[in-house]
């Protein structure tokens, strides 16, 4: 049977406890510092006019004009007003689903409110990171600022129902400009418009 040599602990010196120590609290530190190096920065929302009343929930639709720019100023995309008529059933701007927009777009609407105007500032890895859309002008890894004005925001069922009452409206001046039986016409913007549903 083979013997096992035993090694006899050695008395530690005066005053290397408390350097083990301090050597401990260092590398705790330092990797918390790693850590803290390796979370993507946030995203950063100037109030440049401050809205009122509540803010978007992160399933509602935004009516928003807005413009977006790359860091060297460059806009790769900005709201255009709807080819069709919406007045009375919509409110101006463009619309989106805060469940289709960037991390970021949607972490810095939920801080705004409306009327207000704000620029938002998203870092790449809450923007589309390494992989922008397909036909894009937003580089891999490109970080992106919007200017932003709030002119509404509704639930996603509001927005339904809105926009059904629109297609209605629609649908039913198109069979009037088709032609109604016996071979008469009916005149264009002659059907009366529907009071869209109240929130």
């Amino acid at each position: 049977m083979a013997e096992i040599t035993r090694v006899p602990l050695q008395p530690i010196a005066k005053g290397s406890l408390t350097k083990l120590w301090l050597g401990v609290a260092a590398a705790v530190a330092f990797g918390a510092g790693l850590a803290w190096a390796a979370v993507p920065a946030g995203v950063s929302v100037e109030t440049v006019q401050a809205g009122s009343g509540a803010h978007p929930g992160e399933k509602d639709v935004l009516f928003v004009k807005y413009t977006g720019k790359l860091a060297d100023g460059t806009v790769f995309d900005e709201w255009s007003p709807p080819p069709i008529p919406v007045e009375g059933f919509f409110p101006e701007g463009s619309p989106l689903f805060m469940g289709n927009v960037v991390p970021g777009f949607r972490e810095g609407a939920m801080q705004m409110q409306k009327g207000g105007k704000y620029t938002l500032e998203i870092p790449a890895a809450k923007a589309y990171g390494d992989s922008p859309p397909p036909g894009s002008s937003v580089p891999p890894g490109a970080d992106l600022t919007f200017e932003v004005e709030l002119i509404e925001f509704m639930s996603e069922e509001d927005f339904q129902r809105r926009l059904q009452a629109l297609q209605q409206v629609m649908q039913m001046q198109q069979e009037r400009q088709g032609g109604a039986p016996g071979g008469q016409t009916g005149a264009p913007g002659a059907v009366p418009v529907p009071v869209p549903p109240q929130q």
